[in-house]
């Protein structure tokens, strides 16, 4: 499951979101587990049907995701979207995209109360959470949402080489 994991970040939640695995204690599984055995042990599921739906689920998610590059591109354009930063106020104000807003709560609701169609990009340290927060604007309404794949880690990777790079011991 761990190279599953890797390739297909998403694939805990599309696990437990249609299977009800690897959400929780009772249903989790390790690393070292294969997708056969864990499908055995969930009740003898078909580990074609899971596998398509991990893949399917990912290809979604991808659909989700802009890249550093065009990012990039937009954020140098004459419109350019307003970037949020989902990560903690602590990270936010040590290394931030230049240009970044740091998303709070109270900003959140006034972007929900105003235009559906205005351009968003949220990123995290490496795009391993921000799905779920992307999901959330999409959810309720700003369908112009994508999230920055990789995070400003890839940023800094792919982008901009003078922004700090950092590793969360808790990530």
């Amino acid at each position: 499951m761990g190279s599953i994991m890797e390739a297909l970040p998403g694939a805990r939640r599309a696990l437990f979101s249609r299977y009800h695995l690897g959400g929780c204690q009772s249903c989790g599984f390790s690393d070292t587990e294969t997708l056969g055995e864990l499908c055995a042990r969930a009740g003898e599921l078909d580990v074609q049907e899971v596998l398509d739906h991990l893949l399917a689920s990912h290809a979604h998610d991808e659909s989700m995701m802009i890249s550093p590059a065009d990012l990039k591109a937009e954020l140098d354009s004459p419109a350019p979207p307003l970037l949020l930063d989902s990560r903690t106020r602590e990270e936010h104000e040590a290394v931030s995209i230049p240009g970044s807003v740091f998303l709070e709560q109270e900003l959140q609701q006034k972007l929900f109360a105003g235009d559906p169609q205005r351009r968003i990009i949220i990123h995290d340290h490496a795009g391993k959470h921000v799905l779920d927060t992307c999901a959330w604007f999409l959810g309720h309404g700003m369908k112009n949402t994508k999230a920055l794949k990789g995070g400003i880690d890839a940023w800094s990777r792919e982008v901009d080489p003078k922004l700090p790079r950092y590793r969360l011991e808790i990530d």
